[in-house]
C-alpha cells in the first residue's frame, strides 16, 4: 500500500438504504468533486421488513441489492461493494441462528476483511456509523466496531493508512425530531450536542439525488415504513432535516485539525484541502 494521489472516500455501513439516510449528500458532493467513491455495504438486507402493502418478494437480498445499485447511480457514485454477510433482522425477524447474520459474526473477523478492503482502496477518508448505530440497530452497532478497529488498525500500512474517520452525527434536535416521528429514542442519548459536530455538510444542492435514492429502495420506504405512515407536516419537518444538512463528528486522525469546525472531510489533509476550499 502506498500513498494514493487520487483523493478516496470509504464510506462503510450496514444495509442497503444506510448510505441514503445518513450520508447521501455528501457522497454525491464528493463524487462531484472528483473523488473515489467506495460504499461498502454489510448485507444485502434479507431479513428487512417488506413495507409495501401486498408486494412479495422471491428473494429479499437480491432485490434490496438491486435496489441499492439503483440508489448508488442516483447518488452518481460507483457501484457498491458487499461484504457478504447476512442481515441480523429486528423483532420477530431476528435471524438467532444464522451464523452469517451480523449480529453473530467476531467483529474482529469483520474488522479483517474491512482491513483488506483498505489496504485495496487506500482511502484518505473513511465514514460510518456513530457509537449508537444511528437508532440502535445490532448490525449498526457492529459495523462500526469493525469499522473503528479497521481505522485504527491500518495506520501502520505503507502510506499511513486512512487519515480521518468520521461518523455521522444526529444532531439532539433532529434526534427529538425522529423521536416525534414514532421513533423510540431519547435524544439525549442518540443526539450529539453542537459541539460534537466537526463537520456540517450542505447538502441541499442534492437534493434531487437524495430523493432519488431513497425511492430507489422502495421495499424498505412503502406506506407500511415509518416515512409512509408520517402526516404530510411530519415529512416536510423530516425532508427539511434530512436534505438539507448531514452532519459528522471526528473519530479519528492521524493529522493535525487545524481549525474546528472543518469545512468538509477532507479539511486539511495534506494535498486535499482545496476540495474543502
Amino acid at each position: 500500500m502506498t500513498s494514493n494521489p487520487t483523493p478516496t472516500l470509504l464510506a462503510v455501513f450496514a444495509h442497503p438504504d444506510d448510505e441514503a439516510f445518513s450520508v447521501g449528500g455528501t457522497l454525491t458532493h464528493y463524487a462531484r468533486r472528483g473523488v473515489r467513491v467506495v460504499l461498502a455495504c454489510a448485507t444485502r438486507g434479507e431479513a428487512g421488513k417488506i413495507t409495501v402493502p401486498g408486494m412479495t418478494v422471491d428473494d429479499l437480498g437480491a432485490q434490496r441489492e438491486q435496489e441499492l445499485r439503483e440508489a448508488c447511480r442516483a447518488l452518481e457514485i460507483p457501484e457498491p461493494v458487499f461484504l457478504d454477510y447476512h442481515d441480523s433482522g429486528r423483532y420477530e425477524r431476528t435471524r438467532h441462528d444464522d451464523p452469517l447474520a451480523l449480529m453473530n459474526v467476531n467483529p474482529l473477523d469483520v474488522e479483517v476483511k474491512l482491513r483488506a478492503l483498505i489496504e485495496d482502496v487506500r482511502p484518505q477518508v473513511m465514514v460510518t456509523f456513530d457509537p449508537h448505530g444511528g437508532y440502535g440497530h445490532v448490525d449498526h452497532l457492529q459495523i462500526q466496531r469493525a469499522a473503528t478497529g479497521a481505522f485504527f488498525s491500518t495506520g501502520h500500512l505503507p502510506g499511513g493508512g486512512p487519515q480521518r474517520l468520521y461518523y455521522t452525527a444526529l444532531s439532539t434536535e433532529a434526534a427529538r425530531g425522529l423521536s416525534r416521528m414514532g421513533q423510540d429514542l431519547d435524544p439525549l442519548v442518540y443526539g450529539v450536542s453542537e459541539g460534537t459536530v466537526a463537520v456540517q455538510m450542505d447538502v441541499t444542492p442534492y437534493a434531487a439525488n437524495k430523493r432519488a435514492a431513497l425511492a430507489a429502495h422502495g421495499t424498505q420506504t412503502g406506506a407500511e415504513s415509518v416515512m409512509g405512515k408520517m402526516s404530510a407536516e411530519e415529512r416536510e419537518a423530516m425532508e427539511r432535516q434530512m436534505l438539507g444538512r448531514e452532519g459528522f463528528s471526528v473519530a479519528g486522525t492521524r493529522t493535525a485539525i487545524a481549525t474546528y469546525p472543518l469545512r468538509g472531510l477532507f479539511d486539511g489533509l495534506p494535498g486535499f484541502g482545496a476540495l474543502d476550499a
